[in-house]
């Protein structure tokens, strides 16, 4: 497993050149069919998985359910998957300069969701790739936080985080 992406980042696959795989769009949101039973008390949030063809051959791509695990608070406790107001790409060709895209909802406590981990294991032309992680958080209580919580220290993922890429970023750096 390679370092976890920033939530928006692209991740390239070195084993399928030109493919290239992105969480985003992280963010408080309802479902468009209703909330599920098993989610209550819980907050609901959504978030895009994106595979861009950026080759020359077109790619036969699967990201459904059990490809996608979504981890929140800093104990990594699973989030409810709402599997039936989410959309997977379920067998779809991504020809060259084309794009396909999984939309999910998730629900977990509101107090965890400053910290979401997202795990996915994409299937190409029927092999599994590697493995790739993000890391983001949903700004909720952003405002009712205190500036030194626990969440928020040197030691926590978003600050190790942001330390990697000021490193990456400054002049001098090396890769």
């Amino acid at each position: 497993m390679y370092e976890p992406n920033v939530v928006g980042d692209w991740q390239e696959y070195d084993e399928h050149a030109g493919l290239r795989v992105r969480v985003h769009s992280l963010e408080a949101a309802e479902p468009p069919r209703g909330r599920d039973d098993a989610a209550v008390g819980l907050t609901y949030f959504t978030l895009r998985v994106t595979v861009e063809n950026r080759g020359a051959t077109h790619f036969g791509v699967h990201l459904e359910d059990g490809q996608i695990d979504v981890r929140v608070g800093p104990d990594g406790e699973g989030a409810f998957i709402d599997w039936r107001n989410s959309q997977f790409i379920e067998g779809f060709d991504v020809y060259p300069l084309r794009r396909a895209t999984a939309v999910l909802f998730a629900a977990g406590p509101e107090a965890s969701l400053s910290q979401v981990d997202v795990q996915v294991q994409l299937r190409v032309d029927e092999e599994w790739a590697d493995r790739r992680l993000w890391a983001g958080g949903i700004g909720l209580a952003e405002g009712a936080v205190a500036p030194a919580s626990a969440g928020a220290g040197a030691g926590s993922l978003a600050h190790q985080v942001s330390a990697f890429l000021k490193e990456q970023t400054e002049p001098g750096a090396t890769a």
